[in-house]
Parts: structure tokens; C-alpha cells; sequence
């Protein structure tokens, strides 16, 4: 079966799956330039609510497939445009995306995986699924865009230990470490990610939409800039239905 990035919308929630199960769900080439593709789609689809972030089978991502990586690591433009270009492409279509983001995580998540993961909201995990970027052993680095996205988000000290000691940690000690939103029993992973996207269906779209552009100001130091229409949605029907319904005692329809 050939690798490929797996997109289904049901209702107001898509679905996107990292498909190659033989190497469990190893990034190819192609899934990095699909991946932006499908998450460059997203962004403009506005009656979604919720994205959910899987792998096929038994793992959500092992990393980068490199059966591919002679073709193309040894030489340095190469190198440079595989990374900044189709790994950073697809990672910045997901960092861009306005409608929250659920990861589903089970089995290996590793390099890539953790990287995707890392663009998330909501990190949530099976109890036996593993962490890291042992990429040491294949004798090259962490790409600065995307170590940087990883420290941000599982810490400086466990991205030290990922990378330098090649540590591969378990869920249990990556929401210890702050990485994960929850962990559960593996038999009730799929129940509890099922959950966390109803919950976000039910709350109000734009409201996510611009919470998550606060977010990501914050995070980029753009806070003034934002504020010019920070309140532009003053006269929306998202907030006069939120009120409304508050005071009279009734759940929102949004």
C-alpha cells in the first residue's frame, strides 16, 4: 500500500490520517507535501470545527521513511529543500490552521510524529505509545525550525534528552512533562478523542477560530497588531446567542 495522507470530513470534523502502515506510518516525501496540501485546504473550509490528527493501524508516526533518505540527504540543496521546504511547508499549513486540532496518539511517535503531534491543541495519548527522536543513531541533527517548534512545546530539557541521548520516553513521562493533555488506557483512547472533538463541535466556531490567532500572536510577540480588530466581533451572532442563551437557561446552539 503506498503512503499517502488519508482526508475525511464527517459532519463539521475532518479526519486526517498519516497512512503507510508497512513502516508505521513513516513520513514519505509525498505525505510531507500532501500534508500541507490537506491542511492548506482546511484552512478555508469554514464549516469545520475540529480536526482529527490519527495514524493508520496501530501507530500514529515513526518518523521519516529512510528508505527515501539516499536520494537526496547527501547533498546539501537537497537536504535544505527537503527540510525547509516540505517538512517545514507541511508543519506551517498546520501551525497556520484556525480550527483546533485534536492528536490521537498510539504506538511510535517518533521524529516526524512528534514534530506533527507538536502542532496540535490537544495531545492526547494511549498509555503505551512511545516518544522521541532518536535521530543520532543515523548520524544527522534536528532541523532548527522544527527543534525549535519541539522545544517549545515538550520542553528544552526533554528535547535535549531526545536528541542527545537518543531517549525515547513513554506517555505517562511526556504528560508528566507538560507534551501531552491526557493519557489513558489504550482501549480507551479512541473513546476519549471522540469526546474532546464533541466537546469542541458543541462550542463556538469563530470564538476557537480566534482564539487560536491570539494564541499564535502570543507566541510570535504580534499582540499589538491583533488588536486592532481584537473586538470586531462585538455584534456577532456567536456572542449574542452565547448571552442569550445563558440567561435563559438553555444550551447554546452554535
Amino acid at each position: 500500500m503506498p503512503s499517502s495522507i488519508k482526508f475525511e470530513q464527517v459532519a463539521g470534523v475532518a479526519h486526517v490520517t498519516l497512512s503507510y502502515p508497512k513502516r508505521f506510518n513513516a513520513m514519505s516525501r509525498a505525505m510531507w507535501r500532501d500534508l500541507r496540501a490537506v491542511f492548506e485546504r482546511i484552512q478555508g473550509m469554514t464549516e469545520l470545527r475540529c480536526v482529527l490528527v490519527s495514524g493508520e493501524g496501530a501507530h500514529f508516526c515513526a518518523g521519516g521513511d529512510i528508505s527515501e533518505y539516499p536520494d537526496f540527504r547527501f547533498q546539501e540543496p537537497s537536504l535544505r529543500a527537503f527540510h525547509e521546504d516540505a517538512v517545514w511547508g507541511a508543519l506551517s499549513a498546520m501551525l497556520a490552521c484556525d480550527v483546533p486540532m485534536v492528536a490521537r496518539i498510539e504506538g511510535n511517535c517518533m521524529g516526524a510524529g512528534v514534530e506533527i503531534a507538536a502542532c496540535c491543541d490537544v495531545r492526547l495519548a494511549a498509555e503505551s505509545a512511545r516518544f522521541g527522536a532518536p535521530i543520532a543513531r543515523l548520524g544527522f541533527p534536528m532541523a532548527p525550525r522544527e527543534a525549535a517548534l519541539v522545544a517549545r512545546e515538550a520542553g528544552l530539557s526533554t528535547v535535549r534528552q531526545m536528541l542527545l541521548e537518543a531517549a525515547v520516553f513513554g506517555a505517562p513521562d511526556m504528560l508528566q512533562r507538560g507534551f501531552l493533555s491526557r493519557v489513558v488506557a489504550d482501549v480507551a483512547l479512541s473513546k476519549l478523542a471522540q469526546a474532546s472533538v464533541q466537546r469542541i463541535c458543541l462550542l463556538a466556531p469563530q470564538a476557537a477560530r480566534q482564539n487560536k490567532q491570539t494564541l499564535r500572536a502570543l507566541m510570535h510577540d504580534q499582540l499589538p497588531a491583533l488588536l486592532v480588530s481584537a473586538y470586531d466581533y462585538a455584534d456577532g451572532v456567536e456572542q449574542r446567542e452565547g448571552i442569550n442563551a445563558f440567561l435563559e437557561k438553555r444550551p447554546p446552539a452554535f
